[in-house]
């Protein structure tokens, strides 16, 4: 498969309040893989589509959308077929989406912990696994999973690697593609591969932003804003779980970190809840109300400075226990018992749309935005 040459342009200088550079025009070969991977993408997100359809979505013309549908084609990425037309008119040509003709593999790596998915062009996850993690042997560890998942699935063309960690280096990213036959990998912090699985292929986003809270052994927000994930100085944007929070004034981190849950519910409990089993307990109740009522002051935060319109949470806990912990937020925003004013102007709050906040998801899916589709800031 031949990958498309231009990617995604991150505009560091901006984040960081530095001076704009001058703005540089696209040179012809950056513009024919802009507009296949507008094509792509239509096709992707409304398909099937015809070829007038197309140049409504698109706004190219009908001889550039041909040539690029050949290539397309070739490429083994779209399939085509006769649409009927009404009362028996004329037909059409329309084309859909191949999501076997491209897979990528994404990992989700915390210090002790790993998640591997293998999806397709679509977004469907056709394996997932886990493996442990020893920090010392990191790289070799996340090699190994990532060969154990391509040899199993050798017929298939998996374009490249995503990785969605806050540990991460540059030397790490060499070492993978020195010992790997699959590209460099393309890395994100764990919060925007969850925000870039929602955007891409989520529920309907709604106008506005998006903030994303993941609860693990520590706890991290992303922001998608403009349809563009915003990381901050340094990449820094949703350190959430070291600020001081509630009437107690303690870390964010010590309270609704996972090291707080296994301490209150014990270790069986804490295996058994990562495992996926949805159950309840007293200690698990109070472990959610006293987490609710911390977790609630960056809540009230990001909304009084980003005003997303709505407020995702997500992780490896039970839907049931991140859907509890969201009503029991919503007690909280209420009771002015501890807080003196009611704030109704807090942005809706609901579960992320995959397991795990997405995030192993939206790791596969870098290949496929820095390759295939839209980059975040065009799409």
């Amino acid at each position: 498969m031949r990958y498309l040459r231009s990617g995604p342009r991150r505009l560091h200088t901006q984040e960081m309040g530095g001076p704009r550079a001058k703005t540089v025009g696209l040179r012809s070969g950056e513009i024919a893989d802009r507009n296949i991977r507008v094509i792509l993408e239509a096709i992707r997100r409304h398909g099937p589509l015809t070829r007038t359809e197309l140049g409504r979505h698109s706004g190219l013309t009908g001889p550039g959308i041909t040539n690029i549908l050949r290539r397309l084609a070739e490429e083994k990425l779209v399939t085509s077929n006769r649409r009927n037309g009404l009362g028996g008119g004329a037909t059409a040509t329309e084309f859909a989406l191949r999501p076997e003709g491209a897979f990528s593999v994404g990992v989700k790596l915390r210090e002790r912990r790993g998640e591997i998915v293998l999806v397709d062009l679509s977004g469907q996850v056709h394996e997932r696994a886990y493996f442990e993690v020893e920090p010392a042997n990191k790289v070799g560890l996340v090699h190994a999973a990532v060969r154990d998942m391509v040899d199993r699935h050798a017929a298939r063309p998996v374009i490249g690697l995503g990785i969605a960690t806050n540990d991460w280096t540059e030397d790490e990213s060499d070492a993978i593609a020195a010992m790997s036959t699959i590209a460099r990998p393309y890395v994100e912090n764990e919060c925007t591969a969850g925000l870039l699985a929602e955007r891409t292929i989520g529920s309907a986003l709604p106008e506005g932003g998006l903030a994303m809270i993941v609860i693990d052994d520590d706890v991290q927000a992303g922001f998608l804003i403009r349809g563009a994930p915003y990381s901050g100085v340094h990449g820094r944007a949703g350190s959430i779980g070291e600020m001081l929070t509630g009437p107690d004034n303690v870390r964010l981190n010590t309270v609704v970190g996972f090291g707080s849950l296994r301490a209150r519910i014990g270790d069986e409990d804490f295996a058994r809840l990562l495992n996926g089993e949805e159950f309840s307990c007293p200690l698990l109740s109070q472990w959610i109300r006293e987490a609710a009522g911390h977790l609630l002051d960056p809540i009230i935060a990001m909304a009084g400075f980003f005003a997303p319109s709505t407020v995702m949470i997500g992780g490896d806990l039970p839907q049931s226990v991140i859907e509890a912990l969201i009503h029991q937020l919503s007690i909280e925003r209420r009771d002015t018992a501890t807080r003196p004013i009611i704030t109704p102007w807090i942005s809706p709050m609901r579960p992320a749309s995959f397991s795990g906040g997405g995030v192993a998801l939206g790791a596969a899916l870098l290949p496929f935005l820095n390759t295939l589709l839209l980059p975040p800031a065009s799409a």
